[in-house]
């Protein structure tokens, strides 16, 4: 199970990206919320969802659920 935090601010393309504890790019990341720990991916962009309507995997942490 990994941690999961996804950026409060939004990219150019208006998708908040979500990624796990430890990736580079969260850490440049100003402001987050904690998710919690979940086994995939895909499960989490799911539930992030409530907060955020387009949610994306980060690229580097989360490929499988990177989709734009």
């Amino acid at each position: 199970m990994a941690k999961y935090y996804v950026n409060n601010r939004a990219q150019a393309n208006g998708y908040h990206e979500v990624h796990q504890e430890g990736c580079v790019w969260l850490k440049l990341a100003a402001s987050t919320t904690y998710l919690g720990e979940y086994s995939n991916c895909v499960s989490v962009v799911a539930v992030t969802k409530i907060y955020f309507r387009q949610t994306n995997g980060c690229k580097y942490c989360n490929p499988s659920c990177h989709t734009s």
